[in-house]
């Protein structure tokens, strides 16, 4: 049996992403500075970000492949990340209501022990309906998305708020883009149909 993977996050619905891809996986939570640098771009910060978390398990795990991923939405230009409040996420929906936001993620993949490894960012546009103050707030109020960027969870009630999507991968929106990310496992030598 191969070594599992580690992906450096314990978010339950980048765990459950991972699972379909029917590899042998652990989890465990990384340490790291998310405070984007001065003048950072998203992509450079995600990408920034998703190697930082992988590469903050290398010690305890310097043989296995590790995953790390991170993620920010963009809004008029600004990076907008988790809003922590309901009053936050209420203030981002109504931002983003009749807009189109850009998701990018951060994808990383590395062996510590072979000082492999492999970076990408992944974007996604989300093209949101015109939202009501109503239906923002009983939105926020039944799915807490206060851990999310962009105030939502596109797994659940969220694919509501939306008008269209446009990307590669629809996984991307939930933080762990798939199809990306099996480009990276099997650049590793890790196919899953294999």
């Amino acid at each position: 049996m191969m070594t599992p993977l580690v992906l450096a996050s314990t978010s339950p619905f980048r765990q459950a992403l991972l699972g379909r891809l029917e590899i042998p996986f652990i989890t465990a939570a990384p340490a790291c500075d998310e405070t984007p640098l001065p003048g950072e771009q998203a992509p450079q910060l995600v990408q920034r970000l998703a190697l930082a978390k992988a590469r903050a398990l290398a010690d305890r795990y310097p043989e296995h492949w590790i995953i790390g991923s991170d993620q920010v939405c963009v809004l008029n230009g600004a990076i907008t990340g988790k809003p922590h409040t309901v009053e936050n996420a209420c203030a981002q929906l109504a931002q983003a209501s009749g807009q189109r936001v850009t998701f990018y993620t951060g994808l990383a993949l590395i062996h510590p022990a072979r000082a492999q490894q492999f970076v990408l960012c992944e974007p996604f546009d989300v093209h949101f309906r015109t939202l009501s103050d109503v239906e923002i707030r009983h939105y926020v109020e039944r799915e807490q998305p206060l851990q999310c960027a962009g105030s939502f969870k596109s797994e659940g009630l969220g694919i509501c708020l939306f008008e269209r999507l446009e990307g590669r991968d629809p996984n991307t929106l939930i933080g762990l883009p798939l199809i990306a990310l099996n480009d990276l496992l099997r650049a590793a030598g890790i196919n899953p149909l294999g």
